[in-house]
């Protein structure tokens, strides 16, 4: 993303010995609560063996020597050997994993395997095998295109379309391992004023999203500019429709608008007390 207001910039590296992808939601959690610095975050994922590591550095060292100021370098090794290493170049390292890892084996008594790869290997295949169903039946019930069995879902995300309900779907069956299904409310469902007979059936299953109608035009104005679709009446209507049906059959429901898939997945599983496998 460019620095469009020209904020003092800070060089940031995440350097994992994996996919970097929870390094990368940890520093940007950390990050986000410096509003008035433009972070240029730079991943670096699997850096498993030491030609690797030397290659980071001299990444970490360049960067320092362009911006003349020390990089921030978050690392998520569970070789120390390697974040040692790190810690010699010219960046300032955070070491996100030893404060975790030390607090753990000192209350547990016991030393961490320190083996890479263990939070998402193949090691329980019954555990990998689930999250690749889960993701399947997401994608077959996506959109209300299939109905017969949503008897076998673990939740069902209703809404208005482009309210977040597809990524919402997928972010949960990926990381929770949840068989999620999603319906789009729309006209028909509102001339009729209920619910189909196969939502009514699962209705305990039932979550709802809601939208803000301006944030829900730009969004449908991307996808079809200047139609019926998209305009801003249109959306207007059918939010309020669709919050009315929330009311009506008590279905629990959160506004999308302002949340990232991530707050919304957790505040979905929280509140409908659902039974995850953090895999």
């Amino acid at each position: 993303m460019p620095n469009t207001n020209q904020l003092p910039i800070r060089p940031v590296f995440i350097i994992s010995d994996r996919t970097g992808v929870t390094a990368g939601t940890m520093s940007h959690t950390l990050l986000s609560q410096f509003p008035n610095i433009y972070f240029e975050r730079h991943t670096i994922p699997f850096v498993d063996a030491d030609d690797k590591v030397k290659a980071s550095i001299r990444q970490i060292n360049h960067s320092y020597k362009t911006h003349k100021i020390r990089p921030l370098v978050f690392t998520s090794f569970m070789d120390t050997n390697f974040t040692h290493e790190i810690e010699k170049s010219d960046g300032i390292t955070i070491d996100l994993m030893e404060p975790f890892i030390h607090s753990l084996e000192h209350h547990l008594n016991a030393d961490s395997s320190h083996k890479v790869g263990q939070a998402h290997g193949m090691s329980e295949e019954h555990d990998y095998m689930h999250r690749i169903d889960a993701i399947n039946f997401s994608m077959k019930y996506d959109d209300g295109v299939r109905m017969g069995d949503y008897d076998k879902a673990d939740i069902i995300l209703i809404g208005v379309s482009r309210a977040g309900k597809t990524p919402t779907s997928l972010y949960m069956a990926l990381h929770y391992g949840l068989y999620t299904a999603n319906y789009p409310l729309a006209d028909d469902d509102f001339e009729k004023g209920v619910l189909p007979d196969a939502l009514i059936d699962s209705r305990k299953r039932l979550f709802g999203l809601t939208i803000d109608p301006m944030q829900l035009h730009k969004i449908r104005q991307k996808r079809r500019a200047n139609s019926e679709y998209s305009a801003l009446q249109q959306c207007q209507r059918e939010v309020l429709q669709a919050q009315q049906f929330y009311k009506r059959y008590r279905i629990p429901h959160a506004d999308s608008t302002a949340m990232s898939i991530e707050e919304l997945a957790s505040s979905i599983v929280h509140r409908m007390n659902l039974e995850v496998s953090y895999l």
